[in-house]
């Protein structure tokens, strides 16, 4: 689409949006400028993704949570862990056991001296992080023990450690904002029927 075409666009747009938008971005381009705008003149979009808190920190869209946190390792930490991540080929599955688990990653940062651990989830941030402690507390104690100070999954100063490290998102994305881990599982289940019964006609 020309420019030209773009900037008549972005000139339909209400005057408010259009005046808060060149505010803050008047050195971008204008297609960018009326993606914006689009955006913010879509009240229904804005309400379907909007980001909230997430409780104690963090942010949340929908149903669906972040956590992102760096931790200082012990001496040794990384390599013990890189150790255990080759021994399940970077596999985790069995943290599904937390039901509300969407996903989760590891990363070591600043020549190993710092992990990053970042994850999604269903709901707030205090039932979240009681479910790691009620449903995989040994695997948590593993891998968190690695980390310089950690308390224990079962500790009643777990929480405050983990809120010390917590960077809260500035800005958070959810496609799907309002579809948990037990909706898609129900929704999968339901596919699988549907695809039996098809198969079952044929």
């Amino acid at each position: 689409m020309a420019v030209q075409e773009l900037q008549g666009k972005f000139e339909r747009l209400p005057v408010a949006v259009r005046e808060k938008v060149d505010t803050v971005l008047a050195d971008a381009k204008v297609a960018l400028k009326l993606r914006i705008a689009e955006f913010l003149a879509d009240k229904e979009e804005q309400a379907e993704h909007a980001v909230t808190t997430a409780g104690r920190v963090g942010a949340k869209s929908g149903e669906v949570s972040e956590l992102t946190v760096i931790m200082p390792l012990k001496p040794n930490g990384a390599e013990r862990l890189r150790k255990f991540f080759r021994l399940v080929g970077g596999n985790l599955a069995g943290a599904g056991q937390v039901g509300t688990l969407h996903n989760m990653r590891f990363v070591f940062l600043d020549n190993d001296t710092k992990l990053l651990f970042a994850t999604a989830y269903d709901g707030e941030w205090d039932p979240y992080i009681d479910d790691f402690a009620t449903k995989i507390p040994e695997f948590m104690d593993y891998l968190f023990s690695n980390v310089e100070g950690w308390p224990g999954i079962a500790s009643p100063e777990v929480k405050d450690f983990i809120v010390q490290y917590q960077i809260p998102a500035e800005a958070w994305f959810v496609s799907h904002p309002n579809v948990t881990v037990a909706e898609t599982n129900r929704l999968k289940r339901l596919d699988a029927t549907v695809q039996k019964f098809l198969g079952d006609l044929n």
